[in-house]
């Protein structure tokens, strides 16, 4: 039965869009328009739109399982939701994968989604907020009085929580309102810059009833579209994962984090620091970044990775020569910069992760499987990796056939504060079995 607190969210909620953009696959803004992918806004993703195609084009149904190692939010697993496909996801960063996880509790109950909700929102009500101590990122954040809503918000919660999905359903939507509540600007890739303000922030009261609003709507209108869930996912490393798989996947579709020096630990600390699961900058590494496989410099220093010990591993025989010359011209490179930045480790350690996933996807890939990977090349400082080709002679390596790079877009083409010129390009790496 729908409760009046349900008739009054869903008043400001307008219904999902029937009609779509055309995919692009490099971008997962077309997303935020899609039921269910747009409850959290994830920087690194890509178009659900051109995943759906993508299935139809490979003819895939429901005999075959789709896989993605690296989940992220969960656009390849709710696009085969959708299209009534069996998957699986593996992701390493354990925030992340906790919101893909919540994502695939589409076919809940609504009514019991909502029934929770009201209650964290009633309790909240007669909460006090007062001796809490914050961290810092969050008192320079938000304004006084939102954040002691929204920490009257997380007490009901905290204080209601009884692990069922309804209670997983609110934890995201409290999760999702943080930044839209927030006084804070963001940087590009969702980085959180507390020193900067923006203009248009919600009040956590209306964006709380927004949120559940519009998830218990979504939450419907996906259960009319698909009768059952069929995806997994694995909250674990890409590099080691196939002996938590059946070894019949037949089409790979993903997106590995690229070797571009973005800290992807880091990219939801803001949320991590509400839940109290870091108290700072400083707790990001143990507690995620070392989880994750090498792609960012502050990783491979943290780390004290041995270059040599990297370059002699086997697994990068097939690309050694090339990689070798590329991380040692690094090594000379950054002597000429200030910061130093470890990038010659970063990318001899990205190449040797990202070989130790191509074996654990062989491993449980059928033959003939195909993979669609969109990556993009990089030049930390100024020296040109092609990290598509090391990709996919990686995947040869492995057991796979063959390999052919798509170009999609140009990138760093707009010379303005870039840190150097040397033009990249993103685009499909299609490998098949």
């Amino acid at each position: 039965m729908t409760n009046q607190f349900q008739l009054s969210l869903f008043d400001d909620v307008a219904a999902p869009p029937t009609e779509r953009k055309t995919a692009r696959s490099g971008t997962f803004v077309d997303n935020m328009v899609l039921p269910i992918h747009r409850w959290f806004r994830y920087s690194a993703g890509f178009s659900a739109e051109w995943v759906e195609q993508l299935l139809q084009e490979w003819d895939l149904d429901q005999r075959h399982v789709v896989l993605d190692p690296f989940a992220g939010s969960g656009t390849v697993l709710l696009a085969c939701e959708k299209a009534g496909l069996p998957s699986v996801g593996v992701e390493a960063h354990p925030t992340v994968a906790q919101i893909c996880q919540t994502k695939l509790l589409w076919p809940s109950s609504v009514d019991d989604f909502v029934e929770f909700a009201e209650s964290v929102h009633r309790q909240a009500k007669h909460l006090s907020p007062n001796g809490v101590e914050h961290p810092p990122l969050l008192l320079r954040s938000f304004e006084a009085e939102a954040l002691a809503q929204l920490e009257a918000m997380k007490k009901a919660w905290l204080a209601c929580d009884d692990q069922s999905p309804a209670s997983a359903l609110v934890w995201l939507a409290l999760t999702a309102i943080l930044r839209p509540c927030s006084s804070a600007g963001t940087a590009q890739w969702q980085y959180i810059l507390p020193n900067k303000t923006k203009k248009k922030v919600l009040h956590p009261d209306l964006a709380f009833r927004q949120q559940v609003a519009l998830m218990a709507q979504d939450m419907a209108w996906m259960q009319a579209q698909v009768k059952h869930s069929h995806a997994s996912l694995i909250s674990g490393d890409a590099r080691t994962f196939a002996s938590q798989v059946a070894p019949n996947v037949d089409a790979v579709i993903t997106s590995p984090p690229y070797a571009n020096n973005y800290d992807y630990a880091d990219a939801l600390r803001f949320e991590m620091t509400f839940w109290g699961e870091v108290q700072s900058w400083g707790d990001i590494h143990d507690k995620v970044r070392k989880h994750l496989i090498v792609s960012s410099s502050q990783h491979s220093s943290k780390e004290k990775l041995d270059v040599e010990a990297l370059l002699a591993d086997s697994l990068l025989a097939p690309i050694h020569d090339e990689l070798a010359k590329v991380v040692r011209e690094l090594a000379v490179v950054r002597e000429d910069h200030g910061g130093k930045k470890h990038y010659h480790t970063m990318v001899a350690a990205y190449c040797r992760d990202i070989a130790q996933v191509m074996q654990e996807l062989q491993q449980v890939s059928n033959p003939g499987a195909r993979m669609c990977w969109v990556i993009g090349d990089s030049a930390p400082y100024g020296v040109y990796c092609p990290i598509d080709t090391w990709i996919g002679e990686l995947a040869l390596a492995a057991g796979f056939a063959h390999y052919r790079f798509e170009k999609l877009r140009d990138r760093n083409t707009k010379w303005k504060n870039r840190k150097h010129r040397v033009p990249l390009k993103e685009g499909l790496l299609w490998i098949d079995g």
